[in-house]
């Protein structure tokens, strides 16, 4: 990384006139954060647009696209606010992290916090969300919602934030109740819950990078409609349901070359195993649905030279690059932002071939 750079990478940004949704290269420096478009898989200088971070406010998580679950939102000193979409939990997580940290910078005391914070704050490893929420609907032993009294008024179809936790623990999903906690504010930022009534939202406006789920016998939750979403005709006929079960072994915003136009865009890409494929997604859509993907069995996966275009590469690109070349002979050009980020996908792509 260039001096004074904190963190770098793709996110995906909310456009202000038209509220498109367009892939950026993100810089955050201690004062502010840079974004840049690209065009032949590369950077184009100057940056498109700065935020300042002096006096900015973050909000990690953002509930307020349904369908965009893994948002990070900024406002300025000046009200202006910035939507900025990251590839998973974690990365959404470390961005956010990071860029609190810029914000409070010259705040020590509060930087120390933080870090206090991210080091006690432990995930539960090999969680399979929707394995827990397919048990959670359960007529047998899973969460009955019923209707529940809060402040004067009844919501039907909820369930209170402690019995969750105490469910999620006796069925060995979580070993403590901060463990358990963690487990619900996971499924919640991943919609698969939501927070009915004054005190389960005003937890979501008031928190900050900790745990947005409360252990408590007076918040009430529901079932996300989305959870409940059955795949279409269309979509079974489209995609394989059986290709897309695999276990997430993977996940990021890497560069590939279109076959056709050789044009090269940027896709958040999937890796599963059991069965072992690489989907890729387009991250301006807001259906969370590939539009490629393939087979990892009997493929082959290498990295291609620095030095100069390698055949079969088109465009400007500025190097990192690797090729699949599939069973049926289909040869995909992706590049990646660096040779460490390269690498570890070469490997996490050879375990599954």
């Amino acid at each position: 990384m260039e001096d004074g750079v904190l963190k770098e990478g793709f996110l995906v940004k909310r456009g202000h006139v038209v509220h498109n949704w367009k892939v950026r290269w993100f810089i955050l420096r201690q004062n502010t954060l840079l974004y840049y478009k690209l065009e032949g898989g590369r950077k184009v200088i100057p940056p498109k647009g700065c935020i300042l971070l002096d006096g900015c406010t973050i909000t990690c998580p953002c509930l307020e696209y349904e369908n965009r679950p893994l948002l990070i939102k900024l406002k300025t000193q000046t009200s202006t606010e910035y939507f900025l979409e990251a590839c998973s939990r974690e990365e959404r997580d470390a961005w956010a992290f990071e860029i609190t940290g810029a914000i409070h910078a010259g705040q020590p005391g509060k930087v120390q916090q933080l870090h206090i914070l991210k080091n006690s704050f432990k995930l539960p490893p090999h969680i399979s969300l929707h394995r827990i929420v397919d048990k959670m609907h359960d007529s047998s032993s899973g969460i009955r919602p019923s209707p529940n009294m809060e402040q004067g008024s009844t919501y039907k179809k909820t369930f209170i934030g402690s019995s969750l936790v105490d469910w999620l623990i006796s069925n060995n999903f979580a070993a403590s109740r901060l463990e358990a906690v963690t487990l619900a504010s996971m499924l919640m930022e991943e919609n698969f819950l939501r927070p009915v009534g004054t005190r389960s939202t005003g937890a979501i406006r008031s928190g900050d990078l900790a745990e947005q789920f409360l252990d408590d016998s007076m918040a009430l939750y529901t079932f996300a409609e989305s959870s409940k979403r059955k795949i279409s005709s269309k979509e079974e006929i489209s995609l394989s349901t059986v290709e897309l079960s695999g276990t997430v072994v993977k996940q990021g915003y890497l560069t590939k070359q279109g076959h056709k136009r050789k044009n090269w865009k940027v896709r958040r890409f999937v890796l599963r195993k059991d069965p072992a494929f690489l989907h890729y997604y387009d991250p301006s859509k807001e259906e969370n649905r590939p539009v490629g993907g393939f087979s990892l069995r009997g493929s082959l996966v290498s990295a291609l030279e620095d030095n100069g275009v390698p055949t079969g590469v088109k465009g400007n690109v500025q190097g990192n690059l690797f090729k699949v070349i599939t069973k049926d002979d289909t040869h995909y050009y992706i590049q990646a932002s660096s040779k460490a980020e390269r690498s570890e996908w070469i490997e996490a792509i050879k375990k599954l071939t």
